[in-house]
């Protein structure tokens, strides 16, 4: 994987490297701002709403409501983790498309360009209290100017990127990063099949029967060559087919 400190290449099974512009400190910081604020505004919807449901008012007296267990959990705990768990659910929600970034036009993707796991997200978060020293994130900040790829702490511990959305081809790539979580194929064999599966109707039948069974000879080794002869154009497919979405365990 070639990289410079503006772009980074992927490699794909097809040849054809896919290229990502990594985003700048501008609008990582654009993004940051419209994200916080949306979720400063949710928190203290809530926290105001259920305050007044609870107890009368918009702003109560702690020292009157607090040793009420509703109030804490209803009106405080809750405010809390929408502030707090904001991004990892948002963005595992919108594959790394936070409101904040759709609108900055940035998108979060790991190394590979798919989107992150949920894991990887709330490592990401956590982070941010270390991004965040000694205040307003100046070390998060720092650390996009002088890191390769410019990103913060967070994002070295969870191994994403932030980068310009390109639509289609990181649509794609998060695709098939999220298949290859899910199946035992490499992601090198699950481009070729889902290319193999995309042309399958321009091919002729004898071509397209010809590599699916080389592809499934090499990936199922271990399966009687003789099953995959006996498959007719319908069951080669299928087989194809159930590799990319669950890694063949049908």
């Amino acid at each position: 994987m070639a990289t410079d400190r503006d772009q980074f290449s992927i490699a794909s099974a097809t040849g054809v490297d896919v290229t990502l512009d990594v985003a700048g400190p501008g609008s990582r910081s654009f993004a940051f701002i419209i994200d916080w604020s949306i979720r400063a505004v949710l928190a203290f919807a809530w926290f105001a709403a259920a305050a007044f449901l609870i107890t009368g008012r918009w702003a109560p007296d702690p020292k009157e409501h607090g040793p009420h267990a509703s109030y804490y959990l209803v009106a405080v705990l809750t405010p809390l983790a929408i502030y707090f768990l904001y991004h990892p659910i948002v963005e595992a929600a919108t594959r790394g498309r936070s409101p904040g970034k759709r609108i900055a036009g940035v998108r979060l993707v790991t190394q590979s360009g798919a989107t992150p796991s949920l894991s990887a997200l709330l490592i990401r978060n956590v982070f941010r209290i270390v991004d965040s020293m000694p205040v307003f994130y100046v070390l998060g900040l720092v650390t996009t100017f002088v890191t390769e790829k410019r990103v913060r702490i967070g994002d070295l511990a969870a191994g994403t990127v932030l980068v310009h959305d390109r639509g289609d081809a990181l649509d794609a790539l998060a695709e098939l990063g999220s298949l290859a979580r899910a199946s035992r194929l490499d992601t090198a064999a699950l481009e070729v099949a889902q290319d193999l599966l995309a042309r399958w109707q321009d091919l002729n039948a004898a071509h397209r029967a010809s590599l699916a069974r080389a592809f499934l000879a090499q990936v199922e080794s271990d399966r009687d060559p003789r099953i995959l002869l006996a498959l007719d154009d319908a069951g080669l497919r299928a087989r194809v087919a159930a590799l990319v979405t669950d890694g063949g365990s049908a």
